[in-house]
């Protein structure tokens, strides 16, 4: 499954689109504005909340949670010990574990699962600006979970980055 995101820099919320490789919306991305921490709902057409997401307040890294139904899905981190500053860790609540890694600012980067790709994020099949794709290599995937991770990885690099200029 090949989605296309267009992210619209500066939108109040951080609000844009995922849509499917036919130009249709697929997801929502809700970014909730004026809210202390970093919070965002991946939505359906229909307006349901299919994944919450939001920064942990207190924390030794930069971690995102990941919720469904209100309950904890998955943590996203950066990983403690990497040589590359682009690598994630995503714990899931079972006790899994994705890695993220890639040029996570150039929208270029790859998740898997103990060494099987599960998702390639990039922009190289695009020619629109601030616009990246996400393919979905399994069709078994957890597609919910695979967008929030993407959304989740480049939040905390994008804030990283920030606090890095400042």
């Amino acid at each position: 499954m090949r989605l296309l995101v267009r992210e619209r820099l500066f939108a109040v919320g951080d609000d844009y689109w995922i849509e499917d490789a036919d130009g249709r919306k697929i997801f929502l991305v809700d970014g909730k504005a004026l809210r202390l921490r970093d919070t965002f709902e991946l939505k359906d057409t229909d307006g349901r909340v299919l994944v919450g997401i939001r920064r942990k307040l207190i924390s030794l890294r930069d971690t995102m949670v990941v919720q469904r139904d209100g309950e904890e899905l998955a943590t996203v981190r950066r990983k403690r010990l990497s040589l590359l500053r682009n690598h994630y860790r995503v714990t899931l609540v079972d006790g899994t574990g994705l890695d993220v890694s890639g040029k996570i600012l150039d929208r270029e980067f790859a998740v898997d699962y103990d060494g099987e790709l599960l998702a390639q994020v990039s922009r190289r099949w695009l020619t629109v600006r601030d616009t990246y794709g996400i393919d979905i290599v399994r069709e078994d995937a957890d597609v919910p979970l695979l967008v929030a991770v993407a959304v989740c990885v480049i939040a905390l690099a994008d804030k990283e980055k920030e606090e890095e200029e400042d």
